[in-house]
């Protein structure tokens, strides 16, 4: 019985000083090879910090659901979508006209140019449209998926250049 323990003492301690032997070899190979820890050719790069841009609160303002309101001061509307082109460039404003409390009402397309936000500093401040409620009137209800009628203020609105 003795003969046993004597033998498995010195195995454990045979196994110990290998293990203290191999992490002493890697020790002294010192640092892996510059190769190993430079980033491969190809290899994804960090992406760098995005662009930060400063807009004072006096400056821009959001104008979705605000209310559009003729140079005569009657009511538009309000906008509630904006239309881009395939570039990203504004192209229009989605316009819910007519109707009380949204019953009867319909969505019309202006042209973004027949717009004026001049007093648009708080929320309560309407966008003025350069359209008279005669021709609001008898402009095309907005579908979605359709092709776009876009009203425009006179001598304002060019064509839209799209593939079939």
């Amino acid at each position: 019985m003795q003969a046993r323990i004597l033998i498995t003492f010195v195995a454990a301690f045979a196994a110990l000083a290998a293990a203290r032997g191999a992490e002493q070899a890697a020790d002294d190979k010192g640092p892996p090879p510059a190769s190993k820890t430079a980033p491969q050719e190809g290899a994804k790069q960090p992406a760098p910090p995005p662009s930060v841009t400063v807009i004072g609160a006096r400056d821009a303002h959001g104008i979705l659901g605000r209310d559009v309101r003729s140079a005569a001061n009657e009511d538009m509307g309000r906008i509630v979508d904006v239309i881009v082109d395939r570039e990203g460039t504004v192209r229009a404003a989605v316009i819910d006209f007519g109707g009380f409390l949204g019953v009867g009402s319909r969505k019309i397309v202006v042209d973004w140019n027949a717009l004026r936000f001049g007093g648009v500093a708080s929320k309560t401040d309407s966008i003025t449209l350069e359209l008279t409620k005669e021709q609001v009137n008898a402009a095309p209800e907005y579908k979605e998926d359709t092709p776009l009628i876009v009203l425009g203020a006179a001598g304002k609105l060019q064509p839209w250049e799209f593939d079939h």
